[in-house]
């Protein structure tokens, strides 16, 4: 390596010429930092080992063939410090002035302090879980007939989604946040019922092609032994489901060896910092900008109304990635390692969607998985097209978007409803006319402007509504 002191200025007016060409055999064709580049024509100091005496000539190269760190053909994808990076920002804008108020966190699901209407309805939710347990425990001994099961569940299933929204809408002491908790909860056991009916239908239709092997457990027990019809229809194996991460029933779902205290542990951690950054953000960040996006709304201020609606965007999204992994991957995770719940796969690789079928095919598993075996499925079975499949899943979605949003609210403006069905001509569009990076940047466009927006569009009109009219 040439001496640092030996390298002359650019200025001095000496003409240097450097030939890089093929490195010899033997070579070295790495310089480390700082090294110099020789001539053709110079000559490097001999070294003791050389005995004949004579000098080598010696080609130091500093260029390779190369692509930029960040150029997705250099191929380098550890990424960890970038997201770290990420994570700091966060903590840092989200303890910036101080401004979580554990009393509005919990003002938001309580009016009184000693009324929780919330909790309330979700312990009432066992009624309809006992009630598909004994359903299908009657229908698996011949009590009743298959049209009388379907009925009850008929009438199990619609009373499940009626009831919890009448009673949202009838109480005063329920918040909006704690309707949206409660009818969430609620949607959710829908599903798993209905999963639940469908799953026990199919082993009643094949259960005289197969011979019944003796059941010694059930779902959630200590020794997982293989378990057939009827011998699952136990509290025990239908509250393992109700708790277990996953919408969709089986009779025998893969199980972890063990429980890992480091990664329980972890995820934990997780859920608690996430949750209190998110409401740091949402206390500082949205509640401030909704609250000063108010008066282009009054004044019908088309130009400021969309700068705000552009402002509390960017936000808004920024929340949703974070909840996304708070929920899909911190919580799911730490639910499925607890009760050793062996399928992982919560979620794909959405972000790297180039069409918005894929991407909401891939974002939610559970609800994919769901939707997919109990609803798209039949419905190609019976003779329908493939678009006409999709649509109805898409108007299925919809409608519990809006069931979701506008009953917690109690005010229907239908623009959840309208914002997924807006997918329908926004998956064509970009299936069509867009491909590669180009449809991968149309799907988060739609996220970023899209749903986050429709939200918001709710939350301004709460306000204006209940709040405004007050002053």
């Amino acid at each position: 390596m040439g001496d640092r002191n030996d390298r002359v200025p650019m200025m001095t007016g000496r003409t240097r010429r450097s030939t890089i060409g093929p490195t010899p055999a033997g070579g070295n064709s790495k310089q480390a930092n700082g090294s110099k580049q020789s001539s053709a024509g110079e000559k490097t100091p001999s070294h003791p080992s050389h005995s004949n005496g004579k000098v080598k000539k010696e080609k130091q190269v500093c260029h390779v063939l190369q692509e930029s760190l960040l150029s997705s053909a250099s191929g380098y994808s550890n990424y960890r410090g970038i997201l770290n990076w990420c994570v700091v920002m966060l903590v840092s804008a989200s303890l910036y002035g101080i401004l979580v108020d554990p009393i509005q966190v919990v003002s938001l699901f309580l009016k009184d302090p000693y009324s929780w209407p919330a909790p309330c309805l979700v312990i009432v939710s066992n009624v309809f879980i006992m009630a598909a347990l004994y359903t299908e425990r009657r229908l698996s001994v011949g009590t009743i007939s298959e049209t009388t099961g379907t009925f009850l569940y008929l009438v199990n299933l619609t009373t499940l989604l009626c009831f919890p929204s009448a009673t949202v809408l009838t109480l005063t002491s329920m918040t909006p946040a704690g309707g949206v908790f409660a009818l969430g909860v609620y949607t959710i056991l829908f599903m798993k019922l209905y999963s639940y009916k469908d799953v026990n239908m199919w082993c009643r239709e094949i259960r005289h092609t197969k011979a019944r092997p003796s059941v010694a457990q059930s779902n959630g027990s200590a020794v997982h032994a293989h378990v057939s019809y009827p011998g699952n229809l136990t509290h025990r194996d239908i509250y393992y489901f109700v708790f277990a991460p996953t919408l969709c029933y089986e009779l025998n779902f893969p199980r972890s060896p063990r429980i890992r205290k480091s990664f329980l542990l972890r995820r934990l951690f997780e859920m608690l910092f996430f949750i209190q950054l998110l409401i740091g953000l949402v206390q500082q960040w949205i509640v401030p900008t909704i609250q000063n996006s108010m008066k282009p709304f009054q004044d019908m201020d088309f130009s400021r109304m969309m700068e705000r609606m552009l402002k509390l965007a960017v936000p808004n999204h920024l929340i949703w990635l974070i909840f996304f992994y708070w929920f899909f991957h911190s919580s799911m995770n730490f639910v499925a390692e607890l009760m050793r719940f062996g399928d992982r796969e919560f979620y794909r690789d959405w972000w790297n969607s180039e069409t918005v079928t894929y991407f909401w095919s891939n974002w939610n598993i559970p609800v994919h998985k769901w939707c997919l075996r109990h609803f798209y499925k039949p419905i190609m079975m019976r003779g329908a097209n493939k678009w006409v499949a999709q649509t109805a899943v898409f108007l299925v979605s919809a409608f519990f978007h809006e069931y979701l949003v506008s009953v917690p609210l109690k005010m229907f403006r239908l623009w959840a409803f309208m914002g997924m069905m807006s997918q329908i001509p926004l998956a064509w569009f970009v299936g069509r006319f867009l491909r590669g990076n180009h449809g991968n940047a149309a799907v988060w466009i739609s996220l970023i402007i899209g749903q986050p927006v429709a939200v918001l569009m709710y939350v301004h009109d709460y306000y204006v509504i209940h709040y405004m009219s007050q002053s």
